[in-house]
């Protein structure tokens, strides 16, 4: 009996102690020590949550016994753990810190953390979540929220990223040149324009930087930089997930998970998956092309074992078979070749009807299906280590790309240029180590070293004609010409190019920052870097009429030929930059700037255009270098509490400009790789943004740019002219170039503006307090060339788009409504010419209206 009393007393205590509550008061308040009302408080690890009155106050009960964590979140701060030693009867002041207000953006483009109005260069920062809110998932939708970028695209591979209308070359890629554009995610230069393809996952900020940036960044920045950060993994556990759905079967997913693995370990696996059917309507295969299908993945591991030490090791790999991009016929001009020569006389010969030109019908009738799958990813490491009063970072990784497609050149139902595969396959290496930070109070900076080695491969890169491609090369049907039409023989004739560039790039960077007088600063800096590329080009001919018969092997070699060369480059430059700023209070920030810049000598594995014996021109085969002389001047002010207005004035000249030239010869209708002997490129960019509390936010940007050929007297014929003689020695020549002088450069509008607004107010979605929102953005460029050298029907007309989105949202969910190009607006993103010339021209289509709904939660 006694011992089933004591048992019986034993399970009272024990239960008594189970259910036992412990009551915890507090009271909630913001940085200015006003009160928030209805916070969240939640004790962390469990369903233990209340909601904060109107004053802030608050009681919540819990089962846990100290130390815990108690997790307080209000809408427009940041979220907070705070750790509960012991229990109190008095409340406890909970203090969360705003986020950041428009003046107090904080960037790392000088390499450690500054506030943006502070920094003297033209930033455009875009966080991680609007970028998203906008439905900006990748890096392709950033160009309608910063004016100065112009980013085109047939496919992850003819990617053209540009900032101010310089960076890369236009229209098709050649994988022979460096980009002018550095894009870097979490410190990670990555060297293929293909990474502006895949959806962010994580991303914490968007540093937009234009202008040279040499003496700041590892890699040549000669027109600007993408400066992506992403989150860090947490102790504390966490974990979001976000869900999209939208018209034409649309579907995203992502999800995040991170927590601690053990003491001052901490470990993030992400992934993302969107699918989406295509907008173009193939009649003949009766399936739809550009659509999406991606797949996303990232981890993470963070060692802090110090205050002074961290360690980041992160892998990313993204995978994407989408339903391929073709472009669509955009219409036929008639070239000065010959009427024999023209692209109806040409359609009619063959017995084919005309084409349909009506693009915007989103149909095609491609005979080749499309494919433009890839891989692309890689591993990082990066150490942090504080010496001083400044960071000593190592920053080591090494990416990968895989790239496998096909596309139908001809853009029609034609058997003419029939198969375009550019197989490749890239690994780069890199790194980087660099210090930076306060040497004295008057001083600071950043010294670096970086290399980069890369080994980029063309495999069996296929060009392939089919039966009908004679009708096409065919200049008479007398003659030798004649016997173009000889059955069979340029059926499935093509050509296999196996080619590698071995690079390597190295440099030396230095830039300081001296106060030499109270509010006065100077910013020299200097760059070192050597380059050095390594060129085996193999291309041999397959397929077409077996013969002997030698004058129908000269009309199959006037097509495709043999081609090989191999060759060997290096080049170096020492380039630098001063900077002048006058800061004589937080609200102003003048600044002048004199910089110059090198872009890396480039290389032709695209295929050579051939002399007057058929033999490659190995004169074309190396480009020299860009040089850039760039100025401006700059003002960044606080007009008023909640207002930014920024103005920049600038003026690049670049001297022997690397450019993209279209041929008519078929086997070079990748393009090569030339030089126009200068360019000049200036302009005006004004942005300001305006926040009041936090009801209402505006953003408002402008950029005037004005690019030319300030000579380019070699320049490629514009489609119209192919064909065009003029008299030589009093004998009427026909020729393939022309003098471009005070030509416009392509892919540039001379106006380019964007803007936004969002309203919202606090409000309740069942219990879970937050603000409803509707928002809204718009973006107009202006009509630019499509076409290295102008052209009179190569223009894609000026266009402008409005985005909007409606919805709720709190510091754990938000649910809204959107859509992209809302107007349901037809315009063209790029057009190309047909190889060949004959007068056919294609074009890239953007987007129609989409529409859709996303949820997201964290947790």
């Amino acid at each position: 009996m006694k011992k089933s009393i004591l048992i019986l007393f034993s399970l009272i205590i024990t239960t008594s102690f189970v259910f036992a509550q412990n009551a915890i008061k507090g009271i909630v308040k913001g940085n200015n020590g006003i009160t928030l009302p209805r916070a969240t408080v939640k004790v962390r690890g469990t369903n233990e949550k209340v909601i904060a009155d109107d004053n802030g106050a608050f009681t919540i009960e819990t089962k846990q016994t100290p130390p815990f964590y108690i997790q307080v979140s209000s809408i427009g701060y940041k979220p907070q753990d705070f750790q509960i030693l012991k229990l109190q009867e008095t409340p406890i002041d909970l203090v969360l810190v705003e986020d950041a207000l428009l003046d107090e953006i904080v960037v790392t483009s000088r390499r450690r953390s500054e506030v943006l109005q502070d920094v003297p260069i033209p930033i455009t920062v875009i966080g991680g979540q609007a970028a998203e809110n906008s439905g900006a998932f990748n890096v392709n939708r950033l160009k309608e929220l910063v004016p100065s970028v112009q980013l085109y695209a047939s496919n992850a591979r003819n990617t053209t990223l540009n900032i101010r209308g310089l960076g890369s070359t236009f229209g098709l890629t050649n994988d022979g040149i460096d980009p002018g554009v550095g894009f870097y995610v979490d410190g990670v230069y990555h060297a293929r324009p293909a990474a502006t393809s895949t959806d962010f996952l994580d991303i914490e900020q968007i540093e937009v930087i234009r202008g040279p940036q040499g003496t700041l960044f590892g890699k040549n920045t000669t027109a600007g930089a993408f400066n992506i950060t992403t989150t860090k993994p947490t102790q504390t556990p966490s974990a979001k997930v976000e869900v999209s759905v939208g018209n034409y079967n649309f579907i995203q997913a992502k999800t995040s998970v991170s927590g601690g693995l053990a003491k001052n370990l901490a470990a993030k696996i992400s992934i993302s998956g969107t699918q989406r059917d295509g907008t173009i309507w193939n009649t003949r295969e009766e399936r739809r092309y550009s659509g999406q299908n991606n797949l996303g993945f990232k981890s993470q591991l963070y060692y802090t074992p110090s205050d002074k030490l961290k360690i980041l090791l992160s892998g990313d790999v993204s995978i994407q078979h989408p339903a391929g991009y073709p472009l669509v016929i955009a219409g036929v001009t008639t070239t000065e070749r010959s009427a024999y020569r023209q692209y109806a006389r040409i359609v009619s010969d063959l017995g084919y009807q005309q084409p349909k030109i009506d693009p915007f019908s989103r149909e095609i009738n491609t005979n080749t299906p499309w494919r433009h799958n890839q891989s692309i990813g890689g591993i990082s490491l990066n150490v942090d280590y504080k010496i001083g009063n400044g960071t000593l970072t190592s920053t080591t990784a090494w990416r990968f790309w895989n790239w496998d497609p096909t596309n139908d050149r001809d853009f029609s139902e034609l058997a003419a240029l029939t198969k375009s595969q550019g197989n490749s396959r890239h690994d780069q290496y890199s790194q980087e180590v660099r210090y930076a930070g306060n040497i004295t109070d008057k001083l600071s900076g950043v010294i670096g070293v970086f290399a980069l080695s890369q080994n980029l491969k063309g495999l069996d890169q296929t060009e392939e004609v089919g039966k009908d491609q004679w009708r096409f090369v065919q200049t008479g049907n007398t003659g030798s010409q004649a016997l173009y039409s000889t059955p069979g023989l340029l059926d499935g004739f093509g050509i296999k190019t196996n080619s590698t560039i071995k690079s390597l790039s190295t440099a030396v960077f230095a830039q300081v920052d001296w106060e030499f007088l109270t509010n006065f600063h100077v910013l020299p800096g200097l760059r070192f870097t050597y380059d050095k590329k390594d060129v085996d080009y193999n291309r041999t001919t397959y397929g077409g009429l077996q013969t002997t018969d030698a004058a129908l092997l000269a009309l199959k070699a006037a097509v495709y030929a043999n081609q090989q060369f191999v060759t060997s480059t290096e080049n170096n430059n020492l380039s630098g930059n001063l900077t002048i700023s006058y800061r004589p209070n937080i609200n102003l920030n003048i600044y002048g700037t004199f910089s110059t810049a090198y872009k890396p000598v480039g290389v032709n594995v695209g295929g050579l255009p051939t002399t007057s014996t058929g033999e490659a021109d190995l004169s074309l085969a190396v480009v020299k270098p860009e040089y850039v002389q760039h100025y401006e001047l700059g003002l960044k002010t606080r007009p008023i509490k909640g207002a930014l207005l920024n103005v920049t004035a600038f003026n690049t000249d670049i001297k022997d400009y690397q450019t993209n030239v279209q041929s008519p010869q078929l086997g070079v209708n990748r393009g090569y790789l030339s030089n126009a002997e200068k360019v000049n490129v200036k302009g005006l960019e004004i942005d300001g943004t305006y926040q009041l509390e936090r009801f209402l936010t505006l953003n408002a940007a402008v950029a005037y740019l004005d690019g030319k050929y300030v000579k380019f007297t070699n320049a490629p014929l514009p489609l119209e002219e192919t064909g065009h003689t003029e008299l030589v020695n009093g004998v009427a020549t026909q020729v393939a170039f022309k003098d471009a002088s005070g030509g416009r450069l392509p892919g540039i509008s001379k106006w380019n503006v964007s803007g936004g607004a969002e309203f919202s107010v606090p409000g309740n979605l069942a219990t879970r307090s937050g603000r409803y929102f509707v928002a809204s953005d718009a973006s107009y460029r202006s009509t630019y060339s499509s076409n290295p050298t102008p052209s009179s029907v190569l223009n894609v007309q000026g266009y402008g788009l409005v985005n909007a989105r409606l919805g709720f949202k709190s510091d754990k969910v938000s649910i809204f409504v959107w859509s992209r190009n809302i107007g349901n607006r037809n315009y063209y993103e790029q057009l190309q010419a047909a190889a060949g010339n004959s007068g056919l021209y294609a074009g890239v289509l953007g987007d129609p209206r989409t529409y859709g709904a996303t949820f997201r939660y964290s947790f």
